[in-house]
């Protein structure tokens, strides 16, 4: 094979091995609604699928999916959105009952790397309300924005005494 054929491939290769990654899972409570958020990076613009499940008493559910079809049980309760490198499970009515391992999967179309998968264990009495800024802090550049102005209007503030 010639090297300048094999280098190419290679870096083919290294450059799809991280079309997209989950950098975080997180799960709170939004009035009765559990909220899974799955934030990703993603370097491509091929089209995303994803898989929210739990396992509970060993058993893998399908909760809301692109990739597999969800369980009757959850059709009428789950709903999924999805913002720039965020995937966001809702569960309605939330209970007890629900708890366990949840798990997000992400597949980028076209990335033979393999589906990128993270699990978080969601218990009811130990969930943290979700918090109203937090969907504001996805697009953080207004934020970066905001913070570095400040010495500015503390400098008009100070101008105007």
């Amino acid at each position: 094979m010639n090297p300048t054929v094999g280098i190419a491939v290679i870096l083919t290769v290294l450059q799809a091995a991280h079309c997209q990654m989950i950098k975080d899972l997180s799960a709170c409570l939004l009035g009765q609604s559990l909220r899974v958020d799955c934030r990703y990076e993603n370097k491509t613009s091929n089209p995303l699928t994803y898989e929210f499940s739990i396992t509970k008493d060993n058993r893998k559910h399908v909760i809301h999916s692109t990739i597999s079809v969800s369980e009757n049980v959850y059709r009428s309760r789950a709903n999924v959105t999805m913002h720039k490198n965020l995937v966001c499970l809702y569960l309605q009515s939330f209970t007890t009952s629900d708890e366990g391992v949840y798990m997000c999967e992400l597949k980028a179309t076209n990335d033979y790397t393999g589906n990128q998968i993270k699990n978080i264990t969601v218990i009811k009495d130990k969930l943290e309300k979700c918090a109203g800024f937090s969907l504001l802090i996805q697009n953080t550049s207004w934020l970066l924005l905001l913070l570095l102005s400040l010495p500015l209007l503390q400098a008009v503030d100070f101008v105007s005494l």
